[in-house]
């Protein structure tokens, strides 16, 4: 298989070359979805297809939550679905008094 055509933008602290992408799909798309140009984002659906982003990117550690936003507004998610965003909700020192 292909990979994927993808700027240096999100990934300018690793060797492009030594990426598995099938094995680290998460860690891919979550790093194209946060960091990631509009070109890189219409590369990676054609790599991996809206089901699989989809399934990967609620599963992300962290990403921003403009980021949610948007994926909410393309894969028909809400914020809750997202672990990232639950795991941002239960830390205290994000609570405003």
């Amino acid at each position: 298989m292909n990979k994927p055509i993808l700027s240096k933008q999100a990934f300018w602290d690793v060797d492009m070359d030594k990426i598995d992408y099938e094995k680290n799909a998460r860690y891919v798309i979550e790093k194209v979805v946060d960091r990631g140009s509009f070109d890189d984002l219409i590369s990676l659906r054609k790599f991996y297809g809206d089901s699989k982003i989809k399934k990967e990117i609620v599963k992300a550690n962290w990403i921003g939550e403009k980021e949610i936003y948007f994926c909410c507004a393309i894969f028909n998610l809400e914020p809750k679905n997202f672990k990232c965003y639950i795991k941002k909700q239960l830390d205290p020192k994000r609570w405003v008094y």
